[in-house]
C-alpha cells in the first residue's frame, strides 16, 4: 500500500509500522527527532535519507497529524513497556556485574568510569 505521492518516496505500511519505501526508517524515527527539536539538516545528518524522503516524510506527517502522532503515541507506550520488561528481566544480573570489583591494575580507570556515570545522572 504506497501513501506518497511518488513510489520512490512514499510511505508504506509494513510490520514495523509507517515506514519510507526502500529504508527501514519509519516515520516514528523521524517523530522522534521531531520531537527532540531537531531542524530537518539535522535530522538528515541521522538519518539516511535524501532531502526528497524528508520533504515527503514531513508532508505526510503535516497532512495526517491527528493518526500519524496517536500511532507514534502507542509506538512509545509499547517501547516504554518493553523497555521495563527487560529492565526488570535483567535487574539481579546487572546488580551482580555492577558489583564486580575492578581487575588488578585498572582501580583508576574504575574510579574515573564511576565518576562519569556520577556525572551524568546527575546531567539526566
Amino acid at each position: 500500500m504506497t501513501l506518497g505521492s511518488s513510489e520512490q518516496t512514499a510511505i508504506i505500511r509494513t510490520e514495523r509500522g509507517l515506514t519510507i519505501a526502500g529504508t527501514r526508517i519509519t516515520i516514528y524515527d523521524v517523530m522522534d527527532h521531531l520531537t527532540a527539536r531537531r531542524s530537518p539538516e539535522l535530522v538528515l545528518n541521522w538519518l539516511p535519507l535524501t532531502k526528497n524522503q524528508l520533504e515527503s516524510v514531513l508532508s505526510y506527517i503535516e497532512t495526517n497529524r491527528t493518526e500519524v502522532e496517536a500511532e507514534y503515541q502507542e509506538v512509545l507506550k509499547t517501547a516504554e513497556e518493553i523497555r521495563q520488561y527487560w529492565e526488570e528481566r535483567n535487574r539481579d544480573r546487572l546488580a551482580q556485574i555492577a558489583a564486580i570489583p575492578p581487575k588488578p591494575g585498572q582501580e583508576a580507570l574504575w574510579k574515573k568510569l564511576q565518576a562519569q556515570k556520577a556525572k551524568h545522572a546527575v546531567e539526566s
